[in-house]
Parts: C-alpha cells; sequence; structure tokens
C-alpha cells in the first residue's frame, strides 16, 4: 500500500531549475551565461518592449486624436425590415423579435421599410423610419412606439 512520503512525481515530468553562478564547472558559472558586459548582462538591463533604441518611438510619431467621439455613449438598434415582419401574425413587439433571432434580450429595436407589409399587424418597438409607419398604417395595422 502506497503512503503520502513515498508518492513521487511520474519520471520526466519535473525538470530541474537551471542554476546559474554556481562555478565554472558547471558550464553557466561566473557570467551565467549572459556574456560580458553591455546592457543585456545586467540586472535590469531591458528597456521595454515600446522602446525602438533611441529612435523617436511611434506612439510620440503619430498624431494626437483629435476632436470629439460618440462612440462610448451610440444607441445601437436591432435593425427590422417590413419584409421580415410578414411572418408575424397579430401582435408582434420585442419579444417576437428576440424568438425569431431578429435581436438580442435588451437590445433596441428599429423597423426600416424596406419591402412590403402584406398583413394587418400591430408592430411595437423602439423606433420606426418614415417609410415603415406610412407602410404599416397603409396595411391597416398600428404602431406603438416605445420611446
Amino acid at each position: 500500500m502506497f503512503k503520502l512520503g513515498q508518492l513521487k512525481p511520474k519520471f520526466g515530468s519535473k525538470f530541474k531549475r537551471t542554476r546559474v553562478g554556481r562555478g565554472t564547472g558547471s558550464g553557466l558559472g561566473k557570467t551565467c551565461g549572459r556574456g560580458h558586459k553591455g546592457q543585456r548582462s545586467r540586472a535590469g538591463g531591458t528597456k521595454g518592449a515600446h522602446f525602438e533604441g533611441g529612435q523617436t518611438p511611434l506612439y510620440r510619431r503619430l498624431p494626437k486624436r483629435r476632436g470629439f467621439s460618440n462612440i462610448p455613449f451610440k444607441t445601437e438598434y436591432a435593425i427590422v425590415n417590413l419584409s421580415t415582419l410578414n411572418r408575424f401574425d397579430g401582435e408582434v413587439g420585442p419579444t417576437e423579435f428576440i424568438k425569431a433571432g431578429l435581436a438580442k434580450s435588451g437590445q433596441l429595436i428599429k423597423v426600416l421599410g424596406e419591402g412590403e407589409l402584406k398583413k394587418k399587424l400591430k408592430v411595437s418597438a423602439d423606433k420606426f423610419s418614415k417609410t415603415a409607419k406610412e407602410k404599416i398604417v397603409q396595411a391597416g395595422g398600428e404602431i406603438v412606439e416605445h420611446i
């Protein structure tokens, strides 16, 4: 029976750490495999990934980004065309769009007027284009806008 004190890792699974600076007979004594003198031979002798050998670094050569960006605050809509509304019956809202895979949960929905609507539907969404509104009303349907 095995005892905890007898457990050993599988042969070849563990590597011994190379010990540098332990005499010339080890093969990595004195300079420890770093060569003689120079920046890289010394402790802390690296300049970092951004250093370009004294040349003006790329981040300083490029111009600063100017102007205003609204990217973090822009509102994105899941777009639904009128032609895709033909597959629904009766009332259509965000839950139906999510079930059909046209939008993700919590996403705002905008209905665009591309294609023809052949049914009388009550459509509820966050936004409608002008042509979509006209075509839904023309088909005898209703519009419910959330925002």
